[in-house]
């Protein structure tokens, strides 16, 4: 189901531009010579079911994406900011033999116990030329419900687990954005996202493809690179993370202007603070949209509307998408009420990659998938995240959401970003710390913030510790990486 995307538009529109970066331009009809050049290579060097990629966002790694499910296999992006034991770790787990990557990854996976592949070394001009004298193969012999991708996500425990995606899964979920977003074939993205988070992969390779429309991609993201291929023209759709939109509105030379001709500005990945929302609103005359979703539901789940704007939400779910909300005795909650999101679709995964037992712990035999997120609809069906139930602190007793916490952080002017997390305290059961960066020249101290809580929160929900630094700890989309948090403490 993946592969005929890129067949269809390279037949459709074969000049149309496809994919291009600062090294590359590609329409469609060379990207599918070049993906056909991956799919024999693959095919030539591995005979495993899977193959892994350590590639950034651009041209050729689209091809490649496209060349190992043309060659039947089913790959996994590699995430190239983790260190060498986590990475042999899902090699392990995954059994790859070989990784397709660029030159620049070698240090890296010199240290990895699989063999490498890299583009500088491969001959792909002269493969490519020679793709040209080639009958174009054929789709490959899948089904919908075979595996697509493994994608690996530690989510809140630290261990890898492979997500497996199927072609219905991806294919559908690409399908389902652009009616929910009235997306057409003149509009075209800004590729800021890396391709190893499913975030990325599928609104940048599959997404484009069904259109035809073209990709821009910053492989590195810069903000003042994306700035200027927004003001060129170069794309009128951005898909970002808060903290990627946060770095843009810094920017002393930014201006709305720049940004007059952009379609759709959609943050996903993390929670959108509101000091971010504004400061898109007021330095690019952005309104940006939230999405939300996660890796195991490929992954969009619900985008707010351009139409029907609500701040503060991530929309309603995509149609597709069946939604419950309930209480910790898994009975229904009304409308407004704090309850745990579940969702029912044909975007949710086929499961952990060899870990049934931990599959059938978030998928129900009805095929419901929980989430993990506290959340409250409105009468709309509009959701709001408010929390995380595996990241619920209980202190003496009482339930505290970090999201709630950090809401009331963010509306103090001295403060940048913030994270809360919950601390073992022996009898209390557990600490609220805050870690909080703050803004240039700002004056704020420890007892100033936690005045600032005990004004707008109950006092157990207040933060027993803050700690102030320069930088959080984040992973490769700048989302904070929670989990390391408590690294910071003295």
């Amino acid at each position: 189901m993946l592969v005929p995307l890129l067949l269809n538009a390279a037949r459709a529109r074969p000049r149309a531009s496809a994919v291009r970066d600062p090294f590359a331009a590609l329409d469609y009809a060379r990207l599918l010579r070049l993906a056909a050049t991956f799919r024999r290579l693959i095919l030539r060097e591995s005979d495993r079911p899977q193959v892994g990629l350590m590639l950034p966002t651009t041209a050729a790694g689209h091809a490649a994406i496209y060349g190992a499910l043309w060659a039947g296999r089913a790959f996994v992006p590699l995430n190239f900011l983790l260190q060498p034991p986590e990475i042999a770790r899902i090699v392990e787990d995954a059994g790859l033999d070989l990784v397709i990557a660029t030159r620049h990854f070698e240090p890296l996976l010199a240290r990895v116990p699989v063999r490498a592949l890299y583009l500088e070394t491969l001959g792909l001009k002269r493969r490519y030329l020679w793709s040209r004298l080639c009958r174009t193969p054929e789709p490959p012999d899948v089904g919908p419900d075979d595996i697509a991708a493994i994608i690996y996500t530690s989510g809140t425990s630290g261990e890898p687990k492979g997500v497996c995606l199927s072609h219905r899964n991806l294919h559908g979920n690409a399908v389902a954005v652009i009616d929910h977003l009235r997306i057409t074939p003149d509009h075209r993205l800004l590729g800021l996202l890396p391709t190893f988070h499913v975030f990325g992969l599928n609104t940048l390779v599959f997404l484009p493809a069904l259109l035809g429309t073209s990709v821009r991609c910053v492989p590195r993201f810069s903000p003042q690179e994306a700035c200027r291929a927004v003001a060129a023209g170069e794309a009128d759709l951005l898909l970002a993370v808060p903290s990627m939109y946060a770095a843009m509105a810094r920017l002393k030379s930014v201006e709305p202007r720049d940004f007059r001709g952009v379609f759709l500005a959609v943050s996903g990945g993390e929670a959108l603070p509101r000091q971010t929302y504004e400061a898109a609103r007021e330095r690019m005359g952005l309104t940006l949209l939230e999405g939300y979703g996660l890796t195991e539901t490929s992954p969009v789940i619900s985008v707010d509307l351009p139409w029907a704007h609500k701040v503060g939400t991530v929309g309603p779910p995509l149609k597709e998408v069946e939604a419950r909300v309930l209480d910790a005795l898994g009975r229904p909650v009304a409308a407004g009420e704090d309850g745990e999101l579940f969702v029912r679709s044909p975007f949710v995964m086929k499961g952990y990659y060899n870990r049934p037992d931990q599959t059938a712990a978030v998928i129900d035999a009805e095929g419901w998938f929980r989430t993990g997120d506290v959340v409250r609809r409105d009468p709309d069906g509009y959701i709001r995240i408010t929390g995380r139930a595996r990241e619920l602190i209980i202190v003496g007793g009482e339930n505290v959401y970090p999201r709630e916490v950090e809401a009331v952080l963010e509306q103090h002017p001295d403060v940048r970003e913030c994270a809360v997390i919950g601390i073992a305290a022996g009898a209390r059961g557990e600490e609220v710390i805050a870690f909080v960066s703050l803004r240039e020249d700002a004056a704020a101290d420890e007892i100033a913030l936690r005045s600032f809580c005990r004004e707008r929160l109950a006092g157990y929900k207040v933060p027993r510790r803050i700690v102030i630094g320069a930088d959080l700890p984040r992973g490769p989309t700048g989302k904070i990486l929670k989990r390391r948090l408590p690294e910071l403490l003295g």
